[in-house]
């Protein structure tokens, strides 16, 4: 991993990498917002000194008898603390509005680096991680970090500065009392620390099993026509019912010892109150020294004052302990994020780049940035200079090997050639490698031994991007985006033209149905596709490989979706698409491959027959009993 990539191990490592990620975004209305939290809770401090004033004021009075001059100086401490509560005011008006920026325009940061990163992933971490966990990176751990930086973050510094600035008074006016406190706040941490702590433990666990929940509820929802086919609403149910039981479990001890902590630390503060008030009361009767920065000697104005001090101290600490939840929640909802954020992207090492290119005079290939209808590898010399190999679409297999999970080795040796304008099948039972052939062609995996050549440059040497975009893909399973027709056929190449898609549509046999859909090609489609048919939407995937226009095709169960009928529509556009193309095709239905240069037979990973189409009947092997009949694929 990079050095750019940090660890987000510790709480302690999350929240650090977190307020330096918060001050790379806003570096300078950051500090600005936290100054005017700062001023706001010093300010709101500050009356507890002024009443002792005010106190004193008519303690002197009362002994002397002259109320003239403590009326006036009441009236101007009042002023002031007028004056200071203005100020308190707008500084907590003004960070009110700029932490609204820095918590909406911060999550919206997140989601981009999240989703930009999602987009380097390889193919293996989707493969791997359910797509409602997924999800929930960008709903729930985004909201719990939203309600940290929003609320935990400005109350927690308000208390803080609260403490602090409270503390500070107390010692100026009393030590003895201070210390009072000071006890009573170290069992309320201690308290903090025993019962957070095995909060913050299931608060984490809470926000994983919420994610799994979510997971869960996601496949269901996919997959509920099958459910429904195979009655198995009752096993899902009971499926469901464990991971919400175990979400409920941790939720449910998560929050029964928060919800201890603050009737605890609340009590604790008013036997505080009550020990500050009685040992006040004695130091009066007994008239004791006080021991204070202040020097004034220890009195009513002083003691009055200390017991609101004492409230707002032992307060300020419960309200820390009060935002702990939120925090911890914040802190493992950022943790999740920031393992998002620092999955390892896709690598590439290619240097080699696609472009279009024509021919000059002397009949030499010259780069041009037009589109034209040829491309051409630009490889880098060591010199600095370029070489152009013109893209033909010839693929070559060298005794490749390939295993998903280390030690578990799917494919054994495949050694292929695919020329240019050839078709090249792929024939044999669910397992059997065909399409996992397909993703190494496009380098979804990379290969553990051999080589794999595209016009006699290793693919690895090809950057993924420019290698892909010569490739055109059909899967099975087909993908259509929230948008008209039109856009979804687009998808294959922005720039194409309408008249491009149309043509595309024609070629894939979907412009009769696109024709009668209610606004034709401008009809919209939502939740992928789910008011056209599996063959309609199948046909507009052939569309948008069309439009693509690409040397090479893959085609993997292509017609599998589509009925006999539209099979034979569809086998004329794919025949007319295929023509000077090299294609790689993968289907069950034997008749669509009969016209293949050849036939590759695979079985567990091994190609074990390889020829056409009469070359692997007159074997009588398994091509034949398959052909035949007497063997059906699994």
């Amino acid at each position: 991993m990079s050095n750019k990539k940090q660890t987000a191990g510790s709480k302690k490592g999350v929240l650090g990498r977190l307020i330096r990620t918060l001050f790379q975004f806003y570096p300078v209305l950051l500090p600005v917002a936290i100054l005017s939290i700062v001023l706001n809770a010093i300010v709101s401090s500050i009356p507890t000194a002024f009443k002792q004033n005010v106190i004193a004021a008519v303690e002197q009075s009362w002994q002397t008898g002259d109320w003239s001059q403590a009326s006036g100086q009441i009236l101007r401490l009042v002023a002031i603390l007028g004056a200071l509560y203005i100020i308190s005011l707008i500084a907590g008006f003004a960070f009110g509005q700029m932490m609204a920026v820095i918590t909406q325009g911060s999550l919206a940061k997140l989601r981009e680096k999240m989703f930009d990163g999602m987009q380097d992933l390889p193919i293996k971490y989707f493969d791997t991680h359910d797509h409602g966990g997924v999800m929930s990176y960008y709903t729930n751990d985004i909201d719990t970090l939203r309600q940290m930086i929003s609320q935990s973050f400005p109350n927690l510094l308000i208390s803080a500065v609260t403490v602090v600035t409270v503390l500070g008074i107390m010692v100026y006016y009393s030590i003895w009392m201070t210390l009072v406190v000071v006890l009573g706040v170290i069992c309320m941490i201690f308290v903090v620390r025993k019962v957070g702590g095995m909060s913050a433990k299931y608060f984490l666990r809470q926000q994983q099993s919420l994610a799994q929940t979510e997971g869960f509820v996601e496949e269901m929802m996919n997959g509920q026509k099958v459910i429904k086919v195979f009655c198995h609403e009752e096993e899902t149910k009971e499926g469901f019912d464990k991971v919400n039981d175990r979400l409920f479990s941790d939720a449910r001890i998560a929050n029964r010892n928060a919800n201890m902590l603050m009737p605890i630390l609340l009590n604790i503060g008013n036997v505080l109150y009550v020990i500050v008030a009685l040992l006040g009361g004695f130091l009066l009767l007994v008239n004791a020294t006080n021991v204070s920065i202040s020097g004034l000697p220890f009195s009513i104005s002083i003691l009055v004052p200390f017991l609101n001090m004492t409230k707002q101290f032992s307060g300020s600490v419960s309200q820390v302990s009060n935002q702990l939840n939120s925090v911890i929640m914040g802190l493992a909802g950022t943790k999740r994020i920031f393992d998002l954020i620092d999955q390892q992207p896709e690598t590439d090492e290619g240097k080699v780049t696609l472009v279009n290119v024509k021919k000059d005079a002397d009949g030499n290939l010259e780069e041009c940035k037009e589109r034209t209808q040829h491309w051409a590898w630009k490889v880098p010399q060591e010199d600095g200079t370029f070489t152009y190999t013109l893209l033909t679409g010839d693929v070559r297999f060298n005794h490749v090997d390939f295993a998903y999970v280390p030690d578990k080795v799917v494919l054994h040796d495949i050694t292929l050639y695919a020329k240019p304008g050839q078709k090249i099948a792929f024939v044999g039972s669910t397992g059997a490698g065909k399409t996992t052939i397909t993703n190494l062609i496009n380098r979804f995996y990379d290969i553990a031994d051999g080589k794999i050549l595209y016009d006699g440059i290793s693919i690895n040497d090809i950057k993924k991007s420019d290698l892909r975009r010569s490739l055109g893909i059909v899967l099975q399973d087909t993908n259509l985006f929230t948008g008209t027709v039109m856009e979804n056929i687009r998808y294959g190449r922005l720039d194409a033209t309408d008249e491009d898609c149309i043509a595309a549509a024609k070629l894939a046999g979907a412009h009769d149905f696109i024709t009668r859909l209610p606004m034709g090609y401008n009809t919209p489609l939502t939740g992928n596709g789910a008011s056209l048919s599996q063959g309609q939407r199948q046909l507009l995937s052939i569309a948008r490989a069309a439009v693509a226009d690409p040397p090479v095709m893959i085609l993997d169960e292509a017609t599998s979706s589509i009925d006999t009928r539209t099979e034979a529509i569809v086998q004329r556009g794919m025949d007319a698409l295929m023509q000077g193309r090299t294609v790689f095709v993968i289907a069950h239905r034997l008749s669509t491959i009969q016209n293949s240069n050849a036939i590759m037979v695979l079985d567990h990973g091994r190609i074990i027959e390889r020829g056409t189409h009469e070359d692997l009947l007159s074997l009588k092997g398994t091509y034949y009993q398959l052909y035949t009949g007497a063997l059906e694929l699994d």
